[in-house]
């Protein structure tokens, strides 16, 4: 074997290589139009393809289309006070929901696995069970680590299935947020959901 050929390998299988990996998936950008204002936020497909691909076939259909905020969570006002969080909640509209069905329970795709973090302006499937989300998200405000993997929010502390971040509109976010609730963090007046669609 030549010099030559000694350099010439490891270049072609660095090469190679970079040929055999998957390209990153670049990201998916809704605007989520409301009574309140205008929320955008870039979804993460190459992270988290089965939450944001599940997201999607809601935004799609129209589906969250005349839907709502329904909650607010703060410091102030919820009722759970070991493991504290502040999120706001949206999902369908309750009456579309029961003529029309969504599209069933998903798997969670666990923060450990895909790297992304409840952060400030994450967005993030509400959930029960691991496998349960179906079609209601939420927003945080400030970091929540209790969402993600090994968090204490949920008890089986599996975490929530963060899929995207907010870039313009955390000004209407914090809005909704300071919205008037009840004793279950409910909104006094729910924020309508325009519609939610790809930009």
């Amino acid at each position: 074997m030549t010099q030559a050929s000694r350099f010439q390998l490891p270049a072609l299988a660095l090469v190679a290589a970079f040929a055999a990996a998957p390209m990153a998936q670049e990201t998916v950008t809704v605007v989520i139009e409301t009574t309140a204002g205008t929320i955008e936020v870039a979804l993460d497909p190459g992270r988290a393809p089965g939450t944001v691909a599940n997201f999607l076939h809601y935004v799609d259909e129209g589906m969250y289309d005349g839907g709502r905020f329904h909650r607010a969570v703060r410091q102030d006002n919820q009722a759970r006070q070991d493991v504290t969080i502040e999120v706001i909640q949206g999902g369908r509209d309750p009456a579309q929901a029961k003529t029309r069905p969504g599209f069933g329970a998903i798997g969670l795709e666990r923060t450990s696995v895909t790297g992304l973090r409840h952060v400030d302006g994450a967005i993030s499937m509400a959930r029960s069970t691991a496998d349960s989300a179906s079609s209601d998200f939420f927003i945080c405000i400030g970091d929540q680590p209790s969402l993600d993997f090994g968090g204490a929010r949920n008890e089986d502390r599996q975490g929530f299935a963060a899929f995207g971040r907010v870039v313009r509109g955390m000004d209407v976010v914090g809005a909704i947020q300071r919205g008037a609730t009840n004793d279950r963090e409910q909104l006094l007046a729910p924020v309508t959901i325009v519609r939610i669609a790809r930009r």
